[in-house]
């Protein structure tokens, strides 16, 4: 079985620009490993940037093929037990026609469950607990998730992933189904992999977040999300999707002004970027090895080609 290269990182480190220049050297396709990205038209909030998958070597430009990005509707609720079912018939495609299957992304889960093979089954929905639930605050499921983690011993959910009501009640959800319904197992194949970690300095990736975020606003992000508002998706299943599309759409349906909405998810972003870290520090605790490289743009990183060549060695001793 031909080992996955992953390249994992947190938000604004430049991962994807990396994955495309190491495709493009060795003749790699790329899986995103977004938890986002997989929805059609939420472009500018999600970060797709799909201009940086084509790229320009000497006087050709070449399209990077890509996986798992726009390939269902908003407003549906794409959860892990999906993405792994997907992810494994990219993996397939991309070997059967021997080329390079190349991970990338930021959603610590998502990554961590087809590299540890996590055997998951279908959770269905509690209508029962969820009217329990309803009334409750981000806090308090939060500690109620805490507690169904301790007594499940499950690594399934962080913060990350409760970052709102709708998030929080589906996370107990399935760690309540686990508890009371032992599962049949489903078998995930177990894939060889090699995990190259992009690293930048705290406060370098708090500036790469504010300009980002500035870019993305004089990009339009507000109008995306009025155009998913008009078509139809209701406001609570773009919060559902949390950061840009919770707070943005907050600000358009007039429950933020334009300045609370900027600064309450410049905050956020900075925050989500840290429960990235404590999520790959938690899988080098859990047994993966990452090699951690200075992001290319860094001075230390010594630009793309470097990086690049960077990994092509680490490939070739481990």
């Amino acid at each position: 079985m031909r080992r996955l290269i992953t390249i994992l990182g947190p938000t604004a480190c430049g991962k994807t620009s990396l994955a495309v220049a190491l495709a493009a050297r060795i003749g790699g396709e790329i899986i995103s490993g977004d938890s986002r990205q997989v929805y059609r038209r939420m472009d500018i909030g999600t970060g797709k940037d799909l201009d940086d998958y084509t790229i320009k070597i000497k006087d050709e430009r070449i399209e990077i093929p890509y996986h798992l990005i726009d390939i269902c509707e908003p407003g549906t609720k794409y959860n892990l037990f999906q993405y792994q079912h997907d992810f494994l018939q990219a993996y397939e495609d991309i070997t059967s026609r021997r080329a390079q299957p190349i991970l990338c992304g930021g959603t610590g889960l998502y990554i961590e469950s087809v590299l540890k093979g996590y055997s998951l089954s279908p959770v269905p929905q509690n209508p029962e607990l969820r009217a329990q639930l309803a009334n409750r605050s981000l806090e308090e499921l939060t500690a109620m998730l805490v507690d169904l983690k301790k007594q499940t011993g499950s690594n399934m959910h962080n913060r990350t992933d409760v970052d709102t009501v709708q998030r929080a009640i589906r996370a107990i959800e399935i760690e309540t189904y686990n508890l009371h319904t032992p599962m049949e197992e489903r078998q995930f194949p177990m894939i060889p992999y090699i995990i190259i970690g992009v690293d930048v300095d705290r406060e370098i990736r708090r500036q790469r977040i504010t300009q980002r975020l500035q870019q993305r606003l004089e990009e339009g992000m507000v109008d995306e999300v009025k155009g998913l508002l008009d078509s139809g998706i209701p406001a609570d299943d773009l919060i559902y999707y949390g950061l840009e599309y919770k707070y943005v759409t907050e600000n358009v349906i007039g429950k933020l002004s334009y300045d609370e909405m900027f600064r309450q998810l410049e905050i956020a972003i900075h925050q989500f970027a840290k429960r990235q870290m404590t999520w790959f520090r938690g899988m080098e605790r859990r047994g993966f090895k990452i090699h951690w490289l200075p992001a290319p743009f860094l001075p230390e990183g010594g630009g793309m080609e470097h990086a690049v060549d960077h990994i092509i060695d680490i490939l070739k001793t481990q």
